[in-house]
């Protein structure tokens, strides 16, 4: 396969102790409502909490029935309501219409919320206001981190990329503060603390307030470097599809909080339901591969395992026994995970790897690549003509516009004037928040073309002057994204092979084609011990860089691997392509990184994040 991990790699810290924290701290909250009780879920809660307490613990705690949230009337006939939330305006709102319902009817009921990861003074005061603060009791559920897997952690916060870089909502940056804090806590003092971008340095600043106020005590530490980055500071990354095996089944099938459902067109007969970590062995061994490369090792794996099983020809009875006791089962977990994964590979091959698909990903290489920018913009007309996908037409839209510096005026309102025609009005709304956050602009004017270019323009009127036009307006724009990919290398040079098999970067997981900036980012810091010498990229990234020696109270020498565990925090969101990327590069240079992140996302979780009409569902 790809790559193999150095032997002087790393151990990672075991994080299995913030589930139990996290269970032990809920039962704790469920046993403060003594007695018989329902619980009401949020919707989007019920997946995290399963992976944390499942029924069996629930029901070991007195809760009698679980329903779902769903802003009607209950039907519960419990005396006792208990209601884990977030702390959402909306949701609490309901909470008092069931309270005032029971009050009318002269029912008497003992309601408990409990908000997660934390409560709001905005929520306790509609409590206030519909006169229910004294009859509803409160309290906080410290859920700060999931762990997904051994190295990804997941604070479950969707809304974060949208309340805080959309909306400039910064009341989840506390939020981020604490969970680094109980990093910081268990795991040890940091040595170093590294970040960029706006929402990063004020979470920094949440953190050292929170440690700041509590007793310093030495102890060993078990994680060295943390680096915080914004998700804003690279759009490019997650806007690019996916082509590892893991962010493709994520796009396709939806992983969701480590679990993934694959249906009947990757089964035979029945949704299954499977964890996707490293403890899935097939899995485990083609997360990270490019997708050309999952079908060779499937096979191979599929005959090792055929030769396996054919070890029971000629045993005697002594060796049948112990291979059925020793051996048997594993092959068959092993067996059952390789037909998923077949099946999986098969129902992604077919919808991956059409002529729209193939085409789609030659459009966005030459969008990287600053190439054949008219025949890219043609490609996207077409596709939103066909009504291809929404999603897709806006990703490329934004890809375009990102890597371009903005669209030229002419081609932003013809383009934007198709999508509306196509895909509904409401999508004005849409459109402003993609330009309120950069995703997709319109060059101002004296921003396309010099003063020599423009009288060349007006000289010729023909097609190929047209298109010579173009080209000088793609050479003349001060476009900060060729800038960084000149000043960071992260294009590498098209007329090189890359051989995806045995690949010499982190570009593999665009097929060769583009380095993530982000990853690309947090290699050259870790490689200078800061930001010295990048003070071009850093004001091409509008700054907010910051880099701190921590190490309070730290016993480095006791733990040598320390140094080497590295805590990249996503604020926004990250890809599996990136963590593929990190995990690459950790293989390379000797870390292990550990991503924590507000949520895994991709293109289509990012834009439909940002859009605005009728059919998504909005939380006040």
């Amino acid at each position: 396969m790809a790559h193999s991990a150095r032997r002087d790699s790393p151990k990672l810290p075991d994080f299995s102790l913030l589930k139990r924290l996290a269970k032990d701290q809920l039962v704790y909250l469920l046993e403060q409502l003594p007695g018989k009780k329902d619980l009401f879920i949020e919707a989007d809660l019920m997946s995290p909490l399963d992976r944390i307490a499942n029924v069996s613990t629930l029901k070991q705690h007195e809760v009698d029935k679980l329903y779902k949230v769903e802003y009607k009337p209950i039907v519960s006939t419990s005396d006792q309501l208990c209601f884990l939330i977030r702390p959402r305006i909306k949701t609490v709102k309901w909470i008092c219409d069931v309270a005032n319902a029971d009050k009318a009817a002269g029912r008497f009921r003992r309601y408990k919320i409990i908000f997660t990861p934390q409560k709001f003074y905005a929520c306790e005061s509609v409590l206030e206001e519909q006169g229910l603060f004294g009859d509803v009791t409160t309290d906080e559920w410290s859920f700060y981190l999931l762990p997904l897997d051994d190295d990804i952690i997941s604070m479950e916060l969707p809304e974060f990329f949208r309340d805080n870089f959309l909306a400039g909502d910064q009341r989840w940056v506390r939020t981020a503060g604490s969970t680094l804090h109980l990093l910081h806590s268990i795991y040890g003092p940091f040595s170093k603390i590294y970040g960029i971008g706006r929402c990063s340095k004020m979470v920094y600043e949440s953190w050292r307030e929170q440690v700041e106020e509590e007793e310093t005590k030495a102890r060993q530490a078990e994680i060295g470097n943390v680096f915080l980055i914004d998700r804003d500071v690279d759009f490019v990354t997650p806007l690019c599809s996916q082509v590892v095996y893991e962010g493709l089944v994520d796009d396709i099938f939806k992983i969701k909080c480590g679990c993934v459902g694959f249906g009947t067109d990757a089964t035979s007969d029945k949704n299954v339901k499977v964890m996707l970590n490293s403890q899935d062995k097939v899995f485990n061994e083609i997360r990270n591969e490019h997708f050309s490369n999952v079908f060779g090792f499937l096979s191979q794996k599929a005959r090792n395992l055929q030769t396996a099983y054919d070890k029971r020809r000629g045993m005697d009875i002594k060796q049948m026994k112990t291979f059925v006791s020793e051996e048997l089962k594993g092959l068959k977990q092993e067996h059952r995970l390789l037909s998923l994964h077949i099946s999986a590979s098969e129902t992604i091959m077919k919808k991956k790897t059409k002529q729209d698909f193939q085409e789609m990903l030659k459009t966005e290489h030459s969008l990287l690549e600053g190439f054949e920018i008219r025949e890219c913009i043609s490609f996207i007309e077409e596709h939103i003509i066909r009504l291809v996908s929404m999603i897709e037409s806006l990703r490329l839209l934004c890809l375009l516009s990102i890597t371009e510096n903005g669209l030229l005026p002419k081609d932003y309102r013809s383009l934007k004037a198709l999508f509306l025609q196509s895909y509904g009005v409401e999508h004005l709304l849409t459109f402003a928040n993609l330009k309120q956050l950069g995703l997709l602009v319109e060059q101002q004017p004296g921003e396309t073309l010099t003063a020599m270019e423009s009288k060349v323009g007006k000289l010729v009127n023909d097609k190929t002057a047209g298109k010579l036009t173009d080209a000088f307006s793609s050479l003349a724009k001060k476009s900060n994204f060729r800038a960084l990919s000149r000043k960071l290398n992260l294009v590498p040079k098209s007329d090189e092979e890359y051989n995806l098999r045995v690949p010499r970067d982190m570009a593999y997981i665009f097929s060769g084609a583009y380095i993530p900036l982000s990853c690309k980012l947090i290699e050259q810091v870790l490689e200078r011990g800061g930001w010295t010498g990048l003070e071009e990229v850093t004001r091409l990234l509008n700054g907010h860089e910051f880099s701190v020696t921590g190490n309070n109270g730290a016993d480095l020498r006791a733990n040598n691997d320390a140094p080497r565990i590295v805590v990249v925090m996503f604020l926004g969101g990250c890809t599996f392509s990136e963590i593929s990327a990190l995990r690459f590069l950790g293989k390379e240079k000797g870390y292990k990184f550990i991503v924590v992140t507000t949520a895994i996302t991709n293109s289509s979780r990012l834009l439909e994040a940002l859009l605005e009409n009728h059919m998504r569902p909005v939380n006040t």
